[in-house]
């Protein structure tokens, strides 16, 4: 079997850059010329123990992070991951963990921290499957400001045509990529978009979507055109949502699937349905962790607004998707995530939220019926519905308060997240929704 440098070589590549998606959701990398891609492999590429200590709008370390310009780390390629890129002629990327001088794994780095959650998951012999599905709105420069590439709404065929161009070259750098594209469509927003990959194991899930998104924003790059997974870009257009999509299995069995059931939910499912909306406050921390999140996330915005469940509910927070193809397409599709949060991070806190409901038996109760934001406070506590954090610090404060949540973090790296995103709470909240979109606008 040819080596990946070999592999490399052989693909045209010069730099391949190796990455990593930090605390603030910013993908970084380093670049490797070809000849140094073995040593990068061996021993890693040198970071500062800083990068995880710095907020979205400067690179200013945060002392409460616990971490400081003194210091180093490594970041390990995984080869699994090794991508080509075709966007960009000549590279290809690597996504890694890092590791200490010791080689073990750093306690703030995100993927170790998933890491951390899928082998807990496989010890109570469950496997989690997962992907993203994310929207995302395609921009043209017009002098200082942005405009939507298009005026459309939800599904018109006139804004397939006129992003034709764009689409079609998306799709086959997707395919090109190993990311084959299930479904895509123009969303309610002007110039809004959804795009839709297979399911795969949880790492390789959040792995997919780190490439997924610089796919979307290099290929739109090459056509003149800006893509932003910012929650809410425009003040009077949908939000940006990126549902997560997970399901539980063992061997070739969907864990979430029970004939018997009407909805067709195993007991499995209703406990883990249960756990992940115990948690779902502190979640929204790691979920849906920018200040721009909670303009998004409001009633009647379709963004899971409640702690709530519902089968193919799309107000509710935690939807059941309908197995139309047979139990294997049974999952569940958590809502209450946008492109402002670290994909890892957000899955193991899914994951770690969903194993505690099943370790403790929890049920989900009965399906939330019709839009939650009508009923009133009474029927909503009635029924168990709960609404979720209105701010990222009202969301900050519930993780810190959820211990589970707390634990597949480890404190260290709870430290410096909460550092990163308290940082730019205090620094955006109270500008006006112009200058916060700027500053989300084109780092997501």
């Amino acid at each position: 079997m040819a080596s990946l440098v070999d592999q490399a070589r052989a693909a045209g590549v010069v730099l391949v850059r190796v990455a990593y998606c930090d605390n603030a959701n910013l993908v970084r990398a380093k670049a490797v010329p070809l000849h140094g891609v073995e040593d990068a492999l061996r021993y890693g590429v040198g970071f500062t123990v800083a990068q995880q200590a710095l907020p979205l709008m400067a690179d200013t370390v945060l002392s409460a992070s616990g971490l400081a310009p003194v210091g180093e780390v490594w970041l390990v390629p995984d080869p699994a991951t090794f991508t080509v890129l075709p966007y960009s002629p000549g590279c290809a990327t690597l996504l890694g963990d890092f590791v200490t001088a010791t080689g073990a794994p750093w306690e703030h780095c995100p993927r170790a921290c998933l890491r951390r959650a899928v082998a807990a998951a496989a010890a109570d012999g469950v496997e989690v499957r997962a992907a993203y599905e994310p929207e995302f709105y395609l921009f043209r420069r017009a002098g200082t400001e942005y405009e939507p590439l298009d005026r459309t709404n939800f599904a018109m065929t006139a804004a397939h045509d006129l992003a034709h161009d764009l689409l079609r070259d998306l799709v086959e750098t997707l395919g090109a990529m190993r990311l084959d594209a299930a479904l895509v469509h123009p969303e309610s927003g002007p110039g809004q978009f959804e795009l839709s990959i297979g399911h795969a194991p949880a790492l390789a899930a959040a792995d997919r979507h780190v490439l997924l998104r610089d796919a979307v924003r290099g290929v739109a790059f090459r056509h003149g055109i800006f893509a932003s997974f910012a929650p809410k870009p425009l003040a009077g257009a949908a939000g940006s949502g990126c549902h997560l999509h997970v399901s539980l299995w063992r061997g070739d069995q969907n864990l979430l699937y029970d004939e018997r059931h009407p909805a067709r939910l195993s007991r499995t499912a209703s406990a883990w349905i249960a756990g992940v909306l115990a948690h779902l406050p502190g979640l929204c921390a790691l979920a849906t962790p920018s200040v721009n999140s909670y303009a998004r996330l409001q009633p009647r915005a379709w963004a899971g607004a409640y702690a709530c469940w519902g089968i193919d509910h799309r107000e509710a927070a935690l939807r059941v998707i309908t197995p139309r193809r047979g139990p294997s397409s049974l999952n569940l599709e958590l809502k209450t995530v946008d492109g402002s949060a670290n994909p890892y991070l957000a899955l193991a806190g899914v994951i770690a939220a969903g194993l505690d409901g099943l370790r403790r038996g929890l049920s989900c109760g009965d399906p939330t019926e019709g839009d939650p934001a009508v009923l009133s406070d009474a029927e909503r506590a009635a029924r168990g519905v709960r609404a979720l954090p209105r701010s990222l610090d009202e969301a900050v404060d519930a993780l810190h308060d959820d211990a589970v949540l707390l634990d597949v973090l480890g404190a260290p790296l709870a430290q410096s997240f909460v550092a990163v995103r308290r940082a730019e709470s205090n620094a955006l909240r109270d500008l006006p929704y112009d200058a916060q979109v700027r500053a989300h606008l084109l780092a997501y």
